[in-house]
């Protein structure tokens, strides 16, 4: 299930639509994050997703617009990229401390999206030599409704997924 979801991230992380006023693209790749955490948990779903980094940094064309490489995480998106791994954590982590509860869930992929924004919007800001603020206006709110949405998505879907996946497990 580890390969599985990590070629789920890998198939939906390069779909990526670019912003003419920033440098950060909208993509799916935290919309797979809480998918796999849903259906993996906290341990396995995190190796999932440093396994697509690796693939990434390797050269693989994973990351946003199909491109890979060490450049992309030493460039100015980076951040995010590595953000990933605090929000798949913190997602985990509510997610096994609140039993898959929905609301508890939300919040951890609120708390975990917040965490990936922080990282992200400090690597982009010393990256671009940006203020804190404008890094955020740039990196942050534009994405803000998406995430949301791709929150909710998530809390209807991963639950099902994850039930689905058990029962043909048995």
């Amino acid at each position: 299930m580890i390969g599985l979801m990590t070629a789920v991230t890998c198939i939906l992380g390069p779909l990526s639509l670019p912003l003419p006023f920033s440098p950060v693209p909208i993509t799916l790749t935290n919309f797979a994050v809480f998918l796999s955490i849903y259906i993996l948990g906290m341990k396995y779903g995190t190796i999932s997703l440093l396994i697509y980094l690796a693939l990434g940094t390797i050269g693989l064309p994973v990351f946003s617009s199909f491109s890979g490489g060490l450049g992309k995480l030493a460039g100015p998106t980076g951040g995010y990229l590595f953000g990933f791994i605090f929000l798949a954590l913190i997602h985990g982590f509510f997610m096994l401390r609140f039993h898959k509860k929905t609301f508890a869930s939300i919040i951890g992929m609120t708390l975990g999206m917040i965490a990936c924004y922080l990282f992200g919007t400090i690597w982009l800001a010393l990256h671009m030599s940006l203020t804190f603020k404008a890094a955020l206006m740039i990196g942050v709110i534009p994405y803000l409704p998406g995430d949301a949405v791709k929150i909710a998505l998530a809390a209807i879907i991963g639950p099902k997924l994850s039930s689905a996946i058990q029962k043909t497990q048995k």
